[in-house]
């Protein structure tokens, strides 16, 4: 049995955020995204900027109120040598969460912070780690005096929204349409959390 948690992130985890943003996005929104502009976010020379992206995040966030968490899971010592992946009791990160203070005009930055990043590798999904992350970012935005949290999701992004709704999440007036090949529309969710 693997035991669970959320920390805050570490230089070391930067190749597996890197990956699990990638592995995430190519499942998320394979059906939300042109296939060329996914190819393009999620291809080797994106992957170098995201991890170069990762990096900077964890070693010089440009405030303390930037923050990257990964959820992960400890892994007991048979099932971590049966899986050869690492060390008996070493910790796999399996997904990610960063949020910041609010950059939209309409906001206030000192009281409403933003979820940049909700992602759960594909093979570890519905174990509890989204609803972890999201737990931990509001514990710690409550902690910094954060009243209110905004996110921008896709708009055909039916399992994020439904996740975020279930979680006392709503959808505002704001929304953008990005040009991705074809109009890709965003709408942004915000929640209460005073």
């Amino acid at each position: 049995m693997a035991d669970v948690g959320v920390r805050a992130a570490r230089r070391e985890d930067v190749p597996a955020v890197t990956s699990t943003q990638i592995r995430a996005w190519r499942v998320a929104y394979r059906d939300v995204l042109p296939e060329g502009q996914l190819d393009q976010m999620t291809g080797p020379s994106a992957e170098e900027m995201w991890s170069h992206q990762w990096e900077e995040a964890v070693v010089a966030p440009p405030t303390r109120r930037h923050r990257l968490l990964v959820a992960v899971e400890t892994e007991d010592a048979l099932a971590s040598l049966a899986s050869g992946h690492g060390e008996p009791g070493g910790q796999r990160v399996v997904g990610m969460a960063s949020h910041a203070p609010a950059e939209d005009p309409d906001l206030d930055p000192d009281t409403t912070a933003e979820l940049l990043t909700l992602l759960v590798d594909p093979d570890h999904v519905r174990r509890g780690h989204g609803s972890r992350l999201l737990n931990a970012t509001v514990d710690h935005l409550r902690e910094d005096g954060v009243a209110t949290v905004v996110t921008w999701a896709f708009a055909d992004d039916k399992p994020m929204i439904g996740f975020l709704t279930s979680a006392g999440w709503g959808p505002d007036e704001a929304e953008r349409v990005l040009d991705m090949d074809r109009p890709v529309r965003m709408i942004r969710l915000t929640t209460d959390i005073s």
